[in-house]
Protein backbone atom coordinates (compact mmCIF):
# COMPACT_ATOMS: atom_id res chain seq x y z
CA UNK A 1 0.00 0.00 0.00
CA UNK A 2 1.19 3.40 -0.65
CA UNK A 3 1.61 6.20 1.66
CA UNK A 4 -1.26 8.59 1.87
CA UNK A 5 -1.76 12.16 2.29
CA UNK A 6 -3.30 13.85 5.04
CA UNK A 7 -3.74 17.60 3.85
CA UNK A 8 -4.96 20.09 6.74
CA UNK A 9 -6.41 23.59 6.06
CA UNK A 10 -5.38 26.18 8.50
CA UNK A 11 -6.79 29.79 9.20
CA UNK A 12 -7.32 32.66 11.86
CA UNK A 13 -9.41 31.55 14.84
CA UNK A 14 -9.01 28.05 14.16
CA UNK A 15 -9.31 25.56 17.37
CA UNK A 16 -5.95 23.75 17.71
CA UNK A 17 -7.30 20.52 19.40
CA UNK A 18 -9.53 19.91 16.14
CA UNK A 19 -5.75 20.25 14.16
CA UNK A 20 -3.75 18.43 16.56
CA UNK A 21 -6.34 15.76 17.64
CA UNK A 22 -6.58 13.94 14.37
CA UNK A 23 -3.04 14.51 13.20
CA UNK A 24 -1.48 13.11 16.24
CA UNK A 25 -3.42 10.40 15.50
CA UNK A 26 -2.54 9.54 11.56
CA UNK A 27 0.73 10.49 12.46
CA UNK A 28 1.04 7.48 15.18
CA UNK A 29 0.73 5.00 11.99
CA UNK A 30 4.28 6.04 10.96
CA UNK A 31 5.41 4.29 14.35
CA UNK A 32 4.31 0.71 13.13
CA UNK A 33 7.20 -1.28 11.10
CA UNK A 34 6.13 -2.07 7.51
CA UNK A 35 3.59 0.06 7.58
CA UNK A 36 2.98 2.91 5.38
CA UNK A 37 2.65 6.07 7.20
CA UNK A 38 0.91 9.42 6.07
CA UNK A 39 2.73 12.28 4.75
CA UNK A 40 0.63 15.34 6.77
CA UNK A 41 1.00 18.91 5.20
CA UNK A 42 -0.82 22.28 6.57
CA UNK A 43 -1.90 25.10 4.13
CA UNK A 44 -3.05 28.25 4.98
CA UNK A 45 -4.74 31.49 2.83
CA UNK A 46 -1.53 33.07 1.24
CA UNK A 47 0.82 30.90 3.31
CA UNK A 48 0.64 32.87 6.40
CA UNK A 49 0.98 31.68 9.78
CA UNK A 50 -1.95 31.90 11.91
CA UNK A 51 -3.66 32.18 15.29
CA UNK A 52 -5.26 29.89 17.15
CA UNK A 53 -8.66 30.38 18.91
CA UNK A 54 -6.69 29.80 22.36
CA UNK A 55 -4.05 32.18 20.93
CA UNK A 56 -1.58 29.56 19.73
CA UNK A 57 0.36 30.13 16.47
CA UNK A 58 0.88 27.71 13.96
CA UNK A 59 2.90 27.78 10.84
CA UNK A 60 1.71 25.95 8.05
CA UNK A 61 3.90 24.09 5.30
CA UNK A 62 2.70 26.21 2.42
CA UNK A 63 0.18 28.19 0.27
CA UNK A 64 -3.71 26.83 0.08
CA UNK A 65 -3.70 28.75 -3.35
CA UNK A 66 -1.11 25.94 -4.54
CA UNK A 67 -2.85 23.35 -2.80
CA UNK A 68 -4.46 21.00 -5.18
CA UNK A 69 -6.09 17.53 -3.30
CA UNK A 70 -6.24 14.26 -5.17
CA UNK A 71 -6.70 10.87 -5.41
CA UNK A 72 -4.82 9.58 -2.13
CA UNK A 73 -5.32 12.64 -0.58
CA UNK A 74 -7.87 13.07 2.97
CA UNK A 75 -8.33 16.82 2.74
CA UNK A 76 -9.00 17.95 6.42
CA UNK A 77 -11.17 20.91 7.71
CA UNK A 78 -10.90 21.71 11.16
CA UNK A 79 -13.52 23.82 12.95
CA UNK A 80 -12.58 27.18 14.98
CA UNK A 81 -14.13 30.69 16.21
CA UNK A 82 -17.15 31.41 14.10
CA UNK A 83 -17.74 35.26 14.06
CA UNK A 84 -20.62 34.93 11.44
CA UNK A 85 -18.46 34.96 8.58
CA UNK A 86 -16.05 33.28 6.34
CA UNK A 87 -12.86 34.38 4.97
CA UNK A 88 -13.82 34.29 1.45
CA UNK A 89 -10.55 32.63 0.05
CA UNK A 90 -10.54 29.40 2.71
CA UNK A 91 -14.69 28.99 1.06
CA UNK A 92 -13.46 29.77 -2.68
CA UNK A 93 -10.63 27.16 -2.24
CA UNK A 94 -12.94 24.68 -0.72
CA UNK A 95 -15.82 25.72 -3.81
CA UNK A 96 -13.24 24.98 -6.40
CA UNK A 97 -10.99 21.88 -4.99
CA UNK A 98 -12.36 20.59 -2.06
CA UNK A 99 -14.07 18.00 -4.51
CA UNK A 100 -11.11 16.85 -5.64
CA UNK A 101 -9.90 14.86 -2.11
CA UNK A 102 -10.44 11.08 -2.29
CA UNK A 103 -11.85 11.95 1.49
CA UNK A 104 -13.11 14.98 2.53
CA UNK A 105 -13.18 15.35 6.42
CA UNK A 106 -14.76 18.01 8.87
CA UNK A 107 -14.16 18.95 12.62
CA UNK A 108 -16.46 20.35 14.75
CA UNK A 109 -17.61 23.77 13.05
CA UNK A 110 -15.70 22.70 9.84
CA UNK A 111 -18.53 21.19 8.93
CA UNK A 112 -20.32 24.86 8.35
CA UNK A 113 -16.86 26.00 5.86
CA UNK A 114 -17.74 22.68 3.85
CA UNK A 115 -21.41 23.51 3.85
CA UNK A 116 -20.99 26.78 2.69
CA UNK A 117 -18.76 25.50 -0.51
CA UNK A 118 -21.69 23.41 -1.03
CA UNK A 119 -19.44 20.47 -0.41
CA UNK A 120 -22.48 19.26 1.85
CA UNK A 121 -25.28 19.20 -0.47
CA UNK A 122 -27.31 16.36 -0.46
CA UNK A 123 -25.35 14.66 2.26
CA UNK A 124 -26.10 13.95 5.79
CA UNK A 125 -23.89 15.76 8.32
CA UNK A 126 -23.26 16.40 11.58
CA UNK A 127 -21.20 19.78 13.30
CA UNK A 128 -20.76 20.80 16.99
CA UNK A 129 -23.93 20.52 18.88
CA UNK A 130 -24.55 24.41 19.29
CA UNK A 131 -24.51 24.81 15.40
CA UNK A 132 -26.46 21.93 14.10
CA UNK A 133 -29.65 24.18 14.55
CA UNK A 134 -27.89 26.94 12.46
CA UNK A 135 -26.44 24.40 10.11
CA UNK A 136 -29.97 22.85 9.67
CA UNK A 137 -31.34 26.42 8.99
CA UNK A 138 -28.71 27.97 6.80
CA UNK A 139 -28.17 25.07 4.84
CA UNK A 140 -31.51 23.23 3.71
CA UNK A 141 -29.78 21.12 1.66
CA UNK A 142 -27.76 19.98 4.08
CA UNK A 143 -29.27 16.76 6.33
CA UNK A 144 -28.42 17.66 9.40
CA UNK A 145 -27.75 14.80 12.32
CA UNK A 146 -27.65 16.64 15.36
CA UNK A 147 -26.79 13.26 17.49
CA UNK A 148 -23.92 11.55 16.18
CA UNK A 149 -20.11 12.03 16.80
CA UNK A 150 -19.66 11.84 13.55
CA UNK A 151 -21.49 10.84 10.04
CA UNK A 152 -19.97 9.24 6.91
CA UNK A 153 -21.78 9.79 3.57
CA UNK A 154 -19.74 8.26 0.85
CA UNK A 155 -16.20 10.12 0.80
CA UNK A 156 -17.37 13.03 3.13
CA UNK A 157 -16.98 12.70 7.19
CA UNK A 158 -18.11 14.95 9.32
CA UNK A 159 -17.99 14.99 12.99
CA UNK A 160 -19.08 16.76 16.23
CA UNK A 161 -16.69 19.08 18.64
CA UNK A 162 -13.10 18.58 19.97
CA UNK A 163 -12.14 15.11 20.69
CA UNK A 164 -14.84 13.75 17.84
CA UNK A 165 -12.24 14.76 15.35
CA UNK A 166 -9.97 12.08 17.20
CA UNK A 167 -13.31 9.37 17.28
CA UNK A 168 -13.19 9.95 13.57
CA UNK A 169 -9.05 9.67 12.97
CA UNK A 170 -9.59 6.91 14.29
CA UNK A 171 -11.89 5.62 12.07
CA UNK A 172 -10.31 6.48 9.02
CA UNK A 173 -7.08 4.46 10.41
CA UNK A 174 -8.91 1.63 11.15
CA UNK A 175 -10.14 1.77 7.89
CA UNK A 176 -6.99 2.42 6.34
CA UNK A 177 -4.84 -0.21 8.14
CA UNK A 178 -7.14 -2.50 10.82
CA UNK A 179 -8.89 -2.33 13.78
CA UNK A 180 -5.70 -3.70 16.07
CA UNK A 181 -3.79 -0.30 14.47
CA UNK A 182 -6.15 1.97 15.27
CA UNK A 183 -6.95 0.43 18.72
CA UNK A 184 -3.19 0.29 19.55
CA UNK A 185 -3.34 4.23 18.27
CA UNK A 186 -6.25 4.80 20.42
CA UNK A 187 -4.53 3.54 23.91
CA UNK A 188 -1.16 4.80 23.10
CA UNK A 189 -2.89 8.43 22.46
CA UNK A 190 -4.47 7.08 26.21
CA UNK A 191 -8.23 7.31 24.63
CA UNK A 192 -8.30 4.18 25.34
CA UNK A 193 -11.20 2.94 22.87
CA UNK A 194 -12.45 4.96 20.18
CA UNK A 195 -16.03 5.53 19.88
CA UNK A 196 -19.04 4.71 17.34
CA UNK A 197 -19.60 7.16 14.86
CA UNK A 198 -23.48 6.90 15.90
CA UNK A 199 -22.94 7.01 19.21
CA UNK A 200 -24.16 10.41 20.80
CA UNK A 201 -22.44 13.26 21.23
CA UNK A 202 -23.96 13.43 24.84
CA UNK A 203 -24.02 10.97 27.39
CA UNK A 204 -28.52 10.49 28.42
CA UNK A 205 -27.79 12.43 31.10
CA UNK A 206 -26.29 15.94 29.44
CA UNK A 207 -28.75 15.35 26.18
CA UNK A 208 -31.65 15.57 28.27
CA UNK A 209 -31.65 18.62 30.40
CA UNK A 210 -32.40 18.57 33.97
CA UNK A 211 -35.74 18.80 35.21
CA UNK A 212 -36.78 22.29 37.40
CA UNK A 213 -38.77 20.65 39.93
CA UNK A 214 -36.85 18.49 42.48
CA UNK A 215 -38.96 15.15 42.63
CA UNK A 216 -38.49 15.00 38.48
CA UNK A 217 -34.74 15.08 38.93
CA UNK A 218 -35.03 12.85 41.50
CA UNK A 219 -36.36 10.59 39.07
CA UNK A 220 -33.79 11.23 36.62
CA UNK A 221 -31.10 9.91 38.99
CA UNK A 222 -33.10 6.93 40.24
CA UNK A 223 -33.17 5.96 36.70
CA UNK A 224 -29.70 6.44 36.54
CA UNK A 225 -29.04 3.98 39.65
CA UNK A 226 -31.37 1.73 38.82
CA UNK A 227 -31.69 0.70 35.18
CA UNK A 228 -32.16 -2.88 35.61
CA UNK A 229 -35.52 -1.72 37.57
CA UNK A 230 -38.91 -1.16 36.95
CA UNK A 231 -38.89 2.36 35.50
CA UNK A 232 -42.38 1.95 33.56
CA UNK A 233 -43.82 5.42 33.43
CA UNK A 234 -46.48 3.84 36.17
CA UNK A 235 -43.68 3.03 38.60
CA UNK A 236 -41.78 6.59 37.98
CA UNK A 237 -44.88 8.97 38.34
CA UNK A 238 -45.37 7.12 41.67
CA UNK A 239 -41.66 7.73 42.95
CA UNK A 240 -42.85 11.17 41.38
CA UNK A 241 -46.10 11.26 43.38
CA UNK A 242 -48.12 12.09 40.24
CA UNK A 243 -50.66 10.58 37.97
CA UNK A 244 -48.62 9.16 35.15
CA UNK A 245 -50.01 11.31 32.85
CA UNK A 246 -49.47 14.39 34.38
CA UNK A 247 -45.74 12.91 35.24
CA UNK A 248 -45.07 12.04 31.08
CA UNK A 249 -46.12 15.75 30.35
CA UNK A 250 -44.38 17.09 33.06
CA UNK A 251 -41.18 14.83 32.44
CA UNK A 252 -41.01 15.63 28.75
CA UNK A 253 -41.71 19.66 29.08
CA UNK A 254 -38.69 19.81 31.61
CA UNK A 255 -36.30 17.42 29.84
CA UNK A 256 -36.73 17.72 26.05
CA UNK A 257 -37.44 13.92 26.33
CA UNK A 258 -40.29 11.63 26.97
CA UNK A 259 -39.55 9.10 29.59
CA UNK A 260 -39.57 5.69 27.72
CA UNK A 261 -37.04 7.78 25.65
CA UNK A 262 -34.57 8.74 28.56
CA UNK A 263 -34.80 5.30 30.16
CA UNK A 264 -33.81 3.61 26.35
CA UNK A 265 -30.90 5.81 26.64
CA UNK A 266 -29.39 5.05 30.12
CA UNK A 267 -30.08 1.83 29.26
CA UNK A 268 -28.22 1.44 26.09
CA UNK A 269 -25.32 3.35 27.77
CA UNK A 270 -25.16 1.30 30.85
CA UNK A 271 -25.01 -1.75 28.07
CA UNK A 272 -22.70 -0.43 26.14
CA UNK A 273 -20.05 0.61 29.17
CA UNK A 274 -20.58 -3.07 30.17
CA UNK A 275 -19.82 -4.33 26.86
CA UNK A 276 -16.93 -2.33 26.45
CA UNK A 277 -15.08 -2.75 29.88
CA UNK A 278 -16.36 -6.15 31.37
CA UNK A 279 -16.38 -9.84 29.95
CA UNK A 280 -20.01 -10.93 31.28
CA UNK A 281 -22.07 -12.67 29.08
CA UNK A 282 -25.22 -10.96 26.38
CA UNK A 283 -27.87 -12.65 28.89
CA UNK A 284 -26.13 -11.09 32.27
CA UNK A 285 -25.85 -7.80 30.35
CA UNK A 286 -28.96 -7.51 29.17
CA UNK A 287 -30.83 -8.57 32.73
CA UNK A 288 -28.49 -5.65 34.07
CA UNK A 289 -29.65 -2.98 31.74
CA UNK A 290 -33.40 -4.18 32.47
CA UNK A 291 -34.01 -5.82 28.94
CA UNK A 292 -34.07 -9.28 30.23
CA UNK A 293 -33.65 -11.32 27.07
CA UNK A 294 -30.66 -10.97 24.89
CA UNK A 295 -33.20 -10.12 22.11
CA UNK A 296 -34.36 -7.55 23.94
CA UNK A 297 -30.79 -5.99 24.43
CA UNK A 298 -30.21 -6.80 20.60
CA UNK A 299 -33.34 -4.76 19.17
CA UNK A 300 -32.36 -1.95 21.49
CA UNK A 301 -28.93 -1.57 20.11
CA UNK A 302 -29.73 -2.57 16.56
CA UNK A 303 -32.28 1.11 16.83
CA UNK A 304 -29.73 2.72 18.94
CA UNK A 305 -26.72 2.05 17.65
CA UNK A 306 -27.44 0.37 14.34
CA UNK A 307 -25.61 -3.26 15.37
CA UNK A 308 -25.88 -5.54 17.38
CA UNK A 309 -24.12 -5.93 20.73
CA UNK A 310 -22.31 -9.06 19.88
CA UNK A 311 -20.50 -7.23 17.03
CA UNK A 312 -20.74 -3.77 19.07
CA UNK A 313 -18.44 -5.74 22.39
CA UNK A 314 -16.26 -6.98 19.16
CA UNK A 315 -15.23 -3.77 17.77
CA UNK A 316 -15.05 -1.88 20.96
CA UNK A 317 -14.73 -4.30 24.37
CA UNK A 318 -11.29 -4.13 25.90
CA UNK A 319 -8.80 -6.77 24.28
CA UNK A 320 -8.95 -10.28 26.45
CA UNK A 321 -5.68 -11.04 28.92
CA UNK A 322 -3.97 -13.64 26.91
Amino acid sequence: MSSRNVLVVLYDGVQSLDVTGPVEVFAAVGRFPGLPGYTIGTVSPGGAPVRTSSGLTLVPDGDLESARPGAGTTLLVPGGRYTGDFEPRLTDWLRTYGGGAERLVSVCTGGLLLAEAGLLDGRRATTHWYVCEQMARDYPAVEVEPDPIYVRDGPVATSAGVTAGIDLALALVEEDHGKDVALAIARHLVVFLHRPGNQAQFSAQLAAQTARREPLRDVQQWITEHPDGDLSVETLAARARLSPRHFARAFQTETGVTPGRYVERVRVEHARRLLEEGSSGIAQVARACGYGTPEALRRAFVKTLGQPPTEYRRRFGAPRAP
